[in-house]
């Protein structure tokens, strides 16, 4: 017997000021990375697909956006708080009193 399916992702890639096309409100908005994996045994093995989506934080829109897109916006996001990339521990300077 063989036990076989495909399971999602979901990676959070950025967080991002935007104005949304749905409300037309200036809010954050998430970047996000959705994969679906072949998976065999529970086991995820092939990636199928790979889809990036920006979602809005005050009215909950979802505007799906290409892999090129999705590159520059992170790149975007990455230089609007001094390059740190998303989800990236910055270095804390020691407490001096």
């Amino acid at each position: 017997m063989i036990i076989f399916g495909t399971k999602g992702y979901l990676y959070q890639l950025a967080i991002l000021t935007l104005v949304c096309g749905q409300c037309g409100n200036p809010a954050a908005h998430t970047l996000r990375k959705r994969v679906t994996k072949f998976t065999l045994f529970f086991v995820p093995l092939i990636p199928l697909s790979t889809k990036y989506a920006t979602q809005c934080t005050f009215c909950g829109a979802e505007q799906k956006v290409t892999q090129e897109q999705a590159e520059q916006l992170q790149a975007q996001s990455a230089g609007g708080h001094g390059g740190q990339p998303y989800g990236q521990p910055q270095k804390q300077q020691p407490y001096q009193s």
